[in-house]
């Protein structure tokens, strides 16, 4: 596969992994695409990430699960704030100044205690909350947790110029 987001505008890939990290830590939510015998399944999710894996919450059925059990592998996207650069009145001369990482990966259900209660603290986390979480009894049981191990991933950024008005 040539790049994550397709041979284009190479000038506009992120030059690191750590940058594309800093827009995954940084990211409020997580765009996650499935696919089963032929049917797409796109969902926006809260999720956490420690630097090697992604995490979200589930109940224990749904249109969500019935995909990732069919199909583990998925794709997933996050951005920062997209701002439209509307140049004149020519409909092609607009833009958008924008980040964005797309990643591959595999959705793999946790069913380890320690791995689930990592997850739901990554998501914590994510969100700006600190401290030592107590899951109330039951919840742990009640509440799927996910992770998405990562394959691939490339990011794309277009910033505003300067002379652009931004």
């Amino acid at each position: 596969m040539e790049g994550a987001q397709g041979p284009r505008r190479k000038d506009r890939d992120m030059a690191s992994r750590s940058e594309m990290d800093d827009l995954l830590h940084a990211a409020r939510v997580l765009r996650l695409a499935m696919a089963q015998d032929g049917e797409p399944y796109l969902v926006p999710l809260s999720f956490g990430y420690d630097g090697k894996r992604l995490y979200f919450h589930s109940a224990r059925a749904g249109r969500k699960l019935d995909f990732l059990r069919a199909n583990p592998r998925v794709c997933f996207e996050v951005e920062e704030d997209p701002r439209l650069i509307a140049h004149g009145e020519l409909a092609c001369d607009w833009t958008f100044a924008y980040a964005s990482v797309i990643g591959w990966g595999r959705a793999v259900e946790l069913v380890d205690e320690d791995e689930r209660r990592h997850g739901l603290d990554e998501i914590m986390r994510h969100y700006g909350a600190t401290g030592d979480w107590f899951y109330a009894p039951g919840v742990l049981s009640r509440t799927g947790v996910w992770a998405v191990e990562i394959l691939e991933l490339g990011g794309k950024r277009s910033p505003v110029k300067e002379h652009e008005g931004a």
